[in-house]
């Protein structure tokens, strides 16, 4: 029964460290990019949205090669964390933040884009700095579409199956998610361990869009 539970608890670790990265990223992107305005911002916007419409592998593939011990980051990660991404749950963290950061991004701009920017200036006319508008002004008037942005976030994360297995592979205890567990067991005819991991996703999926639905 232990062994039953191994994937869910990789699987929420990696979806809440991948979740919660992509929101402070997403978040700072998404105010970059709404009120910045330079040469090349349609092509950085679409770059950033391509994971969201990449074959998951293809996905994977890059992560590979840009975690790869032959590439600067990959050399930058081994220093950093002593090994390589590749196939650890860090590695699974990577390739399911890549793949959130997207919806993140596009949930963070449309909340900033529908501040009444008269507030805004009207916070600066009284002397708050740019940060303490952002901060106190900004952030608590599109919370509901940041929230909602991190659940979804959180549920493709948890739903990633492609990029996770080529860059973290699919090892039991370690970098085995829920999405992993369940294409292995039916791939043995192991079909209660199956069922009962299809039944996990799916409950903890619909309760978090439930809440989602509700920030609307």
């Amino acid at each position: 029964m232990a062994d039953f539970w191994l994937p869910v608890n990789v699987t929420v670790k990696v979806s809440v460290i991948a979740s919660l990265i992509v929101f402070a990223t997403g978040i700072l992107a998404a105010r970059l990019m709404v009120y910045m305005r330079f040469r090349g911002k349609s092509v950085i916007e679409t770059m950033i949205m391509l994971p969201l419409v990449l074959p998951p592998t293809v996905v994977g593939l890059l992560l590979i090669t840009l975690l790869g011990h032959r590439s600067a980051p990959g050399r930058l990660t081994e220093f950093v964390f002593s090994h390589s991404l590749l196939f650890t749950w860090q590695g699974a963290v990577a390739a399911s933040a890549v793949v959130a950061f997207p919806l993140m991004y596009q949930s963070a701009v449309s909340g900033f884009l529908s501040i009444d920017q008269s507030i805004v200036e009207a916070s600066r006319v009284d002397g708050a700095s740019q940060w303490a508008s952002f901060l106190y002004i900004e952030l608590p008037l599109c919370s509901k579409a940041l929230l909602s942005g991190f659940i979804l976030s959180f549920t493709r994360a948890l739903g990633e199956f492609g990029a996770t297995l080529m860059v973290a592979g699919n090892i039991p205890g370690k970098t085995q998610t829920l999405s992993l567990a369940v294409y292995t067991a039916y791939d043995s005819g192991d079909l209660p361990s199956m069922w009962g991991w299809v039944a996990v996703s799916i409950l903890i999926s619909f309760f978090l869009l439930s809440i989602s639905s509700k920030m609307r």
